[in-house]
């Protein structure tokens, strides 16, 4: 069968992850890497079998035609690389977490996505850690009983995390769409990362299914003394009426319910073990429309909106229904209205990884 083609755009950590991927499976070939370093450039291209270099990703994109148009890239820059995807007639784009940084640039995204009837997929592929994976079982074996909350928490701020923890809980929760959300937050020192967030912000969210979500993103959210490593303090589980089961990113899992006791088991966050089956289920997808990629986009977009129905919430006060109906700036409205005092946190490693005195 011939392999799929393959264009990379962006060559750091993500990006080698991904093209290393993507040359490792036979149902794919790298015929195209693109970055502004040309160091990078060169070195990753000996990695990959030696495919055409270029630093301009549309002019590179036109001429190569890629099947698979895949670029990890700052969250700032997605709307051109969608663009220039469906520009050269890729077949599926493969992109980063978040989605975008406003709603007014996932709407403009969505709508080129839905017109030019591409594949899409977004990298939210710690699902398939064992620990991911054992959880999801539980919950959709029903152990839980009738399942009422799903939660996620995360140390990490907004832009980096909350994408994550939203994703994986809606999972649990087979992707019910929100109903509406509310929110609070706080910080600001966070506002000129390259990941442009509030220091914190907690909230909850109301799906169609009755289920209610909460989560806590940042600086004041509760620490996992039990896990070593800072990005992995993550929490997402979910609670029902005989029982919960929750996921933490680097510390395993565990349960307790009516019918199995209490269980719990290892696993964590591992590039090496989630990339190979998330780059494999893009070649099923496109070799069958039935076979629909579990990071699919239209999975994310119902997360994104529920991330920036809980920024808006955190700015404006009040409930912010969902769907959204109408674009914001929901970086440009937290910037304007959170106040200018530090956050409070919730242990002494989130006020050094927050560079507070």
């Amino acid at each position: 069968m011939t392999p799929y083609t393959v264009l990379v755009v962006g060559l750091g950590k993500r990006g080698l992850h991904h093209a290393a991927a993507f040359h490792a499976n036979p149902r794919f070939r790298v015929i195209g890497l693109c970055d502004i370093d040309p160091a990078r450039l060169e070195a990753a291209a000996a990695r990959v079998g030696g495919p055409r270099t270029g630093t301009d990703a549309a002019a590179l994109a036109r001429e190569l035609k890629p099947d698979v148009f895949c670029f990890c890239t700052l969250p700032h820059l997605r709307l051109p690389f969608i663009r220039a995807a469906v520009d050269c007639g890729a077949k599926l784009i493969a992109f980063e977490k978040p989605v975008a940084l406003t709603s007014a640039e996932l709407f403009t995204i969505r709508d080129l996505i839905r017109q030019a009837g591409v594949k899409a997929v977004v990298s939210h592929q710690h699902r398939y850690g064992q620990h991911y994976q054992k959880v999801k079982e539980i919950v959709a074996g029903g152990a839980l009983g009738r399942v009422h909350t799903v939660y996620g928490t995360a140390t990490g701020w907004m832009t980096h995390m909350l994408s994550h923890l939203i994703d994986y809980s809606m999972w649990f929760n087979d992707y019910a769409p929100g109903v509406w959300a509310m929110a609070q937050a706080a910080g600001r020192s966070k506002f000129t990362d390259n990941h442009p967030s509030p220091d914190y912000l907690a909230g909850f969210v109301q799906f169609a299914n009755g289920v209610r979500g909460i989560y806590e993103c940042g600086a004041g959210a509760p620490d996992q003394p039990e896990v070593a490593k800072w990005w992995g303090k993550n929490r997402i589980g979910a609670q029902g009426t005989e029982g919960f089961a929750e996921v933490l990113t680097n510390g395993g899992w565990r349960a307790v319910t009516r019918s199995r006791g209490y269980e719990s088991g290892e696993g964590a966050m591992n590039y090496d073990l989630d990339m190979p089956p998330y780059i494999q289920q893009m070649a099923d997808w496109l070799d069958d429309d039935r076979q629909v990629h579990p990071c699919n986009f239209e999975h994310a977009c119902l997360g994104a909106e529920v991330m920036f129905a809980l920024q808006r919430s955190a700015a404006e006060g009040g409930q912010v229904a969902l769907p959204l109906t109408a674009v914001a700036d929901e970086q440009a409205l937290l910037k304007a209205r959170l106040p200018d005092r530090p956050v409070l946190v919730s242990c002494e490693q989130n006020r050094r990884e927050f560079g507070l005195p």
